[in-house]
């Protein structure tokens, strides 16, 4: 995750919860919908950029007999067309049925396609008589409605009945990911973010086909969920937070909710348990943890790097052991991250014997493991390090990074100074951190996964994520003045082919999302270098 930070004032940003710049009201999107009226929005224009399209043909207008067909539907397709209604059916008024009933008109929905469109590709048809999405698997099916939904004006965000007219232009989007992992993480330790706000992040990042929620559940500030065999880790070690406040942590319930909620918008959880460094809060809830035995006091500032679990105490491995085996039980997906990163209090020579301890006991839980780039120092066969570094990482560090990916290591590319949604844009922005430098929107967009690490090869690139680390942020308010617009950049990077990309055309896609962010309550900050809508 990584940080280098000088002093601090650990509360400023903080009190910057209710007095953020605001977006205009609803003047753009009505500017952006009259010109809409006139013609439905050309196939290329929204985000992730499509991998291949076909404009051709008459468009298809959503009227009040238009019908949502699933015929022969599987329960998960079924919530796939539920989900689609739901989004439409307030702005449009429209009663738009789920029927199981076939037909050749309305929007249908349906599995099938040829086998190049994989576990998450798409086909939308448009003629003048329907809309065709097909794709093999209903994680496709889903990210086509998403495709359907940027298509149309951008009122169809409100939740209330606007004008119309609603069309959709005619022809062919052919479309598949780059890459399997598009990831986006959010800090809950350095301030708590309850279910509701999680949820509201979870349908953000689904309508830019983000299909991997990394949730840092551990750190110095905060123990986040809930561990039975030790529960003093959430009672006491989640009863604070950066700057003092009251913090909060998940039970076991709150946690498959959130699993259960992200799963029906194709997204697998991620858990973090960030170790053997970024641990206070462990440390401070069982004295037992401590080489010395005794608990150091809970901590609510923002530094990093002193805190490590005792290696060579055998204790520490039958706490790693309980927490893994029970994160694993509640979580469906491949991985557990655990960390790695800033264990400036643990020795390089501890540092390799706890990560090849903790990785095969994640193995042994039927998990993959996950850690940031420093775990390449002692890597498992099958673990996948996630880089966070930028430009003055040094040589040595990014050599061993490509040396392990030449190896075999998977990467996640998440550098901080491209993808830390947590810096700031300039030197005005209100929130954020700066040790990175500034990441204006540009600069967030304008880099290449596949060729960024000198010496990586591309195939062993996994894929992105956007991390947004939460010293400065603790309402959704803030959390989305951060990321937007520099999360869909990120999201399209991880999605779309090389050859779509391109700063003056995407700028172009980015302004017309401006519109919709209003519709949606979303606080995006309004950056200079894009030409918003009114």
């Amino acid at each position: 995750m990584g940080r280098r930070l000088g002093p601090l004032l650990v509360l400023c940003a903080s009190l910057l919860a209710t007095t953020l710049p605001g977006t205009p009201a609803t003047a753009a999107a009505g500017a952006e919908d009259v010109a809409t009226a006139r013609s439905p929005r050309p196939l290329g224009q929204v985000i992730p950029a499509p991998a291949s399209v076909r404009e051709r043909g008459e468009p298809y207008t959503i009227g009040p007999r238009t019908a949502i067909r699933v015929p022969g539907a599987t329960k998960d397709v079924r919530q796939v067309a539920e989900h689609l209604a739901e989004l439409l059916r307030p702005a449009t008024g429209y009663r738009l049925p789920v029927t199981t009933r076939a037909g050749s008109d309305g929007i249908q929905l349906r599995l099938g396609g040829h086998r190049t469109l994989g576990a998450e590709g798409y086909r939308l048809d448009v003629g003048e008589r329907a809309v065709k999405l097909s794709a093999r698997e209903p994680a496709g099916l889903f990210h086509g409605v998403q495709t359907l939904r940027q298509l149309l004006p951008a009122a169809v965000e409100a939740r209330s009945e606007q004008p119309g007219p609603w069309r959709i232009a005619g022809g062919t989007i052919t479309d598949t990911p780059r890459y399997a992992y598009r990831g986006a993480m959010l800090d809950v330790s350095r301030h708590f973010f309850p279910v509701p706000a999680v949820k509201r992040y979870i349908d953000q990042l689904a309508l830019y086909k983000i299909n991997t929620l990394h949730l840092h559940l551990s750190d110095d500030q905060g123990w986040r969920i809930a561990i039975d065999s030790w529960p003093r880790l959430a009672t006491y070690g989640g009863g604070t937070e950066v700057g003092g406040g009251p913090g909060g942590h998940y039970t076991k319930a709150d946690y498959r909710e959130i699993v259960r909620y992200a799963s029906a918008r194709h997204l697998t959880v991620v858990p973090e348990i960030d170790m053997p460094g970024h641990t206070n809060a462990a440390l401070a809830s069982y004295a037992e943890l401590n080489c010395d035995g005794v608990a150091p006091p809970r901590y609510t500032g923002i530094e990093v790097g002193f805190s490590s679990l005792c290696v060579p105490l055998e204790r520490t491995y039958d706490f790693v052991d309980d927490v893994l085996r029970e994160l694993a039980a509640l979580t469906p997906g491949p991985y557990i991250h655990i960390g790695g990163d800033e264990a400036h209090s643990t020795s390089h020579e501890d540092y390799v014997t706890f990560m090849r301890r903790v990785q095969p006991v994640v193995a042994k839980y039927g998990k993959k493991a996950i850690g940031w780039h420093q775990i390449t120092a002692a890597p498992a066969r099958g673990t996948v390090a996630q880089y966070w570094g930028y430009d003055q990482t040094g040589a040595e560090e990014r050599a061993q990074v490509a040396e392990a990916a030449r190896r075999g290591t998977k990467l996640v590319l998440s550098p901080a100074d491209r993808a830390y949604l947590d810096m700031k844009y300039d030197k005005d922005t209100p929130l954020g951190l700066s040790w990175a430098g500034y990441v204006p929107v540009q600069r967030s967009y304008d880099w290449d996964p596949g060729d960024y690490l000198a010496g990586v090869p591309e195939r062993a690139v996994l894929g992105v994520e956007a991390p947004l680390w939460s010293e400065t942020i603790a309402t959704s308010t803030q959390l989305e003045y951060l990321a937007f617009p520099r999360l869909p950049g990120v999201a399209e990077l991880g999605w779309s082919l090389p050859a779509t990309h391109g700063w003056e055309g995407y700028r172009e896609r980015l302004a017309q999302q401006g519109p919709r962010w209003e519709l949606m309550g979303v606080n995006y900050y309004r950056s200079p270098q894009v030409d918003w809508p009114g």
